[in-house]
């Protein structure tokens, strides 16, 4: 009787790399944390994850790439859950909470984080194996798994790799070097000048940031024009028609950038929304599909019947039971809140709505969320301005059930409702813009999905545990602007003010719905354009999602992107003249992008910990802001010539002969 030797599968979700993870975990949500109440901005943690995580297993026997990805997954999906911040402070803000109650914090993380993984697994086969999303950051992450295992490779592979380091640690130093030039106050790293238009103003303005160059070299021109679309639509359009009959003699910047906060952000929120329903709508057969399709390769596995390791999910019965059972939790802690507020006559009315709005809207978040994500990558998705629609929706529901308010106390009660059911929901859409990110890395390098997504559901209850204490440490030391008491230096906390702000404009009576109905008119024009060229081009197109991110979000974001993408279409372009070596110049590029991200990532984690440490917001200046406009020229002409010499470079040494191959050639000759 033979025998046959099996191949042991590689060593993937183990005890070691969920305490790596855990971690990570701590120090990079505490850093998230504190940046995001801070400057409304948090990092992206899976790269700089995954670089750590390498470096501490590669002294572990039988370490592999897949269990370096399960310590990113799991460090990502708790960095990601800080997000939260972005609604809670707002119930500070308002008066209705004096601090963060430790569990009950924890259970809104925990549930809306969970439920954001459940909801996004059947999402999977239709948004990443099944699709052409780009997952900029997600293909990043795979590329610095890749040629960071050294496990097993050919010599050939070895070389080859060498060759991908380098560019990914030249890209990583320029970056983290450019990014350090800023905190020195050496150059300026944020470029803003604003100017008139006819009767109004608008400004040009942009993050001088070598990771969103990298972005944007990943993303590729479709969405890079997308968002230049978007951009000319709210800053050369919207921007210059709503300043008109200001009063433009004094502050100009501050009140073009007010304007655009205020007035233009909720038109592109608008258009979001319809873009929004248009892609859910889109991509609804492929979700359904995938539901089927993993219902499938349920039974095919229970049946004993072999299923591909890499299309193993959680599987679908167990998700559906999850997310009906987190319903139960989810009741509860609405139930509580509503126990203390002047509501509790109309509880149970405002509590069966507010269940099935998050049952129903958490699939529909996840789907656009994951789908944003497949587009620019999770640190850039406008996760905010999904906060917008949640909390306009939530709200318009629970006036609707309710009422109007008929006193002082119903109002702030159905104002902080209305925060807190919004916040269950946002863990939802942080966690799937995220999961799906993690997903499709995990695709690129061989993982088990169902061993991701139970990492995932790993690093949200880390998140949940280490989250509230952060956030009382950061109310007791700093408070937030706006809140009752608030002193000098208070975080600004921008996102959960202007959700607070949202909710009592809809209970007020004083929201400008014409704002928002203008911009769900735009996205309604711009879908019928992207499906007129869809059916008389055969490449063109016009994704709508993309262009109402390039409306909503800061010019500092959505001009550099679309650059990124024009560098790199230039840079394949010349990788494509070469026949023999072009894919391998291609590659590449990639790698260079990728150290771009990963090195202002790292970075980023440092300096979190130095300005957390130091309490102060410039703690490495050395020159002041004295300068004023030269400083931005001279970080323009610097930033200009870190990308050109990066590109520059790698097209140096991709061009060089491979030494193998050259060898090869003196024996043959």
């Amino acid at each position: 009787m033979s025998t046959q030797t099996v191949k042991s599968p590689m060593r993937e979700l183990t005890i070691r790399s969920v305490i790596l993870g855990g971690l990570i975990t701590l120090v990079f949500t505490a850093a998230n944390v504190y940046l995001g109440l801070k400057v409304g901005l948090t990092f992206a943690t899976a790269i700089p994850a995954a670089v750590i995580s390498m470096s501490v297993l590669r002294y572990f026997k039988d370490h592999s790439i897949v269990e370096n990805n399960i310590v990113q997954t799991i460090a990502s999906a708790a960095g990601t859950l800080s997000a939260i911040i972005f609604v809670l402070p707002g119930l500070i803000m308002i008066g209705w909470w004096t601090g963060f109650p430790y569990w009950e914090t924890v259970a809104v993380c925990a549930v809306g984080g969970i439920l954001g993984v459940m909801y996004s697994i059947p999402l999977r086969r239709a948004l990443v194996t099944g699709s052409d999303l780009p997952y900029p950051e997600g293909v990043a992450a795979a590329e610095v798994l890749k040629v960071g295992d050294t496990a097993g490779q050919e010599p050939g592979a070895a070389n080859a790799n060498r060759g991908g380091m380098r560019a990914i640690i030249i890209g990583s130093i320029a970056a983290a070097f450019f990014q350090i030039l800023g905190a020195l106050k050496l150059v300026s790293t944020e470029v803003a000048v604003a100017f008139k238009v006819g009767p109004g103003a608008t400004m040009v303005g942009a993050s001088l940031s070598l990771a969103l160059i990298g972005v944007g070299h990943l993303v590729g021109i479709g969405v890079g024009i997308a968002m230049i679309v978007g951009l000319v639509i709210s800053f050369f359009i919207v921007l210059p028609i709503r300043t008109s009959g200001l009063d433009l003699t004094h502050d100009l910047l501050d009140t073009v950038t007010g304007t655009f906060s205020s007035d233009v952000r909720m038109v592109g929120a608008g258009a979001i929304a319809v873009a929004a329903v248009w892609t859910l709508l889109t991509v609804i057969g492929p979700i359904l599909k995938g539901i089927m399709d993993a219902a499938v390769s349920a039974r095919l596995r229970k049946s004993g019947q072999d299923v591909d390791l890499t299309e193993r999910d959680i599987p679908i019965q167990y998700v559906g039971l999850t997310i009906v059972v987190a319903m139960i939790p989810v009741g509860w802690l609405l139930w509580d809140f509503l126990q203390s507020t002047a509501l509790v006559d109309s509880a149970v009315g405002i509590l069966t709505v507010s269940v099935i709005f998050v049952f129903v809207i958490g699939l529909v978040v996840a789907a656009v969320c994951g789908y944003m994500a497949g587009l620019i990558g999770s640190s850039n998705s406008p996760i905010s301005g999904v906060g917008v629609l949640v909390v306009l929706f939530a709200a318009l529901l629970i006036k609707l059930t309710h009422g109007g308010a008929e006193n002082t106390d119903q109002t702030d009660a159905l104002i902080a409702y209305t925060l807190f059911t919004a916040a269950v929901v946002f863990g939802v859409a942080t966690i799937s813009n995220d999961n799906l990110q993690d997903l499709k890395t995990g695709q690129l390098v061989g993982a088990t999905p169902w061993k991701q997504q139970v990492a995932l559901v790993i690093g949200v209850l880390f998140g949940s545990v280490i989250i509230p204490p952060i956030l009382d440490l950061m109310q007791t030391a700093f408070g937030f602007e706006g809140a009752p008491g608030a002193k000098d230096g208070a975080l600004a906390a921008p996102q959960a003010a202007l959700l607070s702000t949202l909710a009592k404009g809809v209970f007020g009576g004083d929201l400008n719905w014409a704002l928002i109905g203008l911009g769900v008119a735009i996205g309604v024009g711009v879908i019928i354009v992207d499906e007129v060229l869809k059916r008389t081009t055969k490449s063109l197109k016009l994704p709508p999602l993309a262009v109402g991110m390039g409306m909503y979000l800061p010019m500092a974001l959505t001009l550099i992107i679309p650059i990124g993408a024009l560098i790199g279409l230039a840079y394949d372009k010349w990788a494509a003249k070469d026949p023999v070596d072009g894919e391998r110049k291609k590659r590449l590029g990639v790698l260079l992008a990728t150290g771009l991200i990963v090195g202002e990532s790292l970075w980023g984690v440092l300096y979190a910990g130095i300005v957390g440490g130091t309490g102060e917001s410039s703690p490495l200046a050395i020159v002041g802001d004295g300068l004023g406009y030269w400083m931005q020229l001279i970080g323009v002409i610097v930033f200009v010539i870190f990308v050109g010499g990066v590109y520059r470079y790698v097209k140096h040494f991709a061009a060089e002969k491979d030494p193998v191959e050259t060898s090869v050639d003196l024996k043959k000759k």
